[in-house]
């Protein structure tokens, strides 16, 4: 059971990366019927959104789009910044999704946002301290460090409307700015519906990790 586990928690994410890469592959190469950068969809969603404060900067790498709450900042990398594919549009846009969230104050949006630092805080030490559960034999030190796996998971499940929500709003403004027509809009669905899911991957591998940690000290419990 333990070694299934594990073959699906490498799995899942290779699977949904694939399927990521490949589309991100494709729609980047095909070029949208109106000539427009991912700057300009961008530009247009945010300024049509009375988002007119909000910069778009162009950053290195490769897929690093994203919306930076803090700064007020969409950061798109240069396949996207310049880029006049379909795979532009897409992105542009759903990093404006997030942009628009923020406004709003969507729900999940702040969840997320209050979850983050005791998030990162719990994950960074959890394995620690289920080591020192195990040094010194302590079964209730090893499930506090499995409670710290498991926000993790939380974060994930938290995550996932957030996303699927910027990609709804990423669509719907395509739409009714008129940035793609039909064709290319049934693209931007794929590649959008490819990213969404590395983040249910992302909950399913969490998920495994959890219950993976919880079979082996539950019997250790039982014993």
């Amino acid at each position: 059971m333990n070694l299934m586990i594990i073959l699906l928690m490498l799995m899942i994410p290779a699977i949904a990366q694939f399927f990521v890469y490949g589309s991100f592959g494709k729609y980047k190469q095909i070029e949208n019927e109106k000539g427009i950068t991912g700057y300009d969809v961008a530009r247009k969603i945010l300024d049509d959104n009375n988002l007119k404060n909000i910069y778009i900067v162009e950053t290195n790498g490769n897929l690093t789009d994203h919306y930076d709450p803090k700064r007020k900042v969409v950061r798109l990398s240069t396949d996207i910044y310049k880029g006049k594919t379909i795979a532009a549009i897409a992105v542009a846009a759903h990093e404006c999704g997030h942009a628009i969230q923020d406004k709003e104050g969507y729900l999940y949006m702040r969840i997320r946002s209050l979850l983050v630092p005791a998030v990162n805080f719990a994950t960074s030490i959890s394995y620690f301290i289920i080591f020192l559960g195990l040094l010194f034999e302590s079964l209730n030190l090893v499930w506090i460090g499995i409670i710290f796996v498991g926000t993790g998971l939380l974060f994930q499940i938290v995550t996932l409307p957030v996303e699927i929500n910027a990609s709804s709003r990423a669509k719907k403004m395509i739409n009714d700015l008129n940035l793609a027509d039909q064709n290319e809009q049934t693209g931007v669905s794929n590649m959008l519906a490819a990213a969404a899911s590395t983040y249910v991957a992302g909950v399913l591998t969490s998920a495994l990790e959890l219950l993976r940690l919880i079979l082996i000290f539950g019997n250790r419990n039982d014993d």
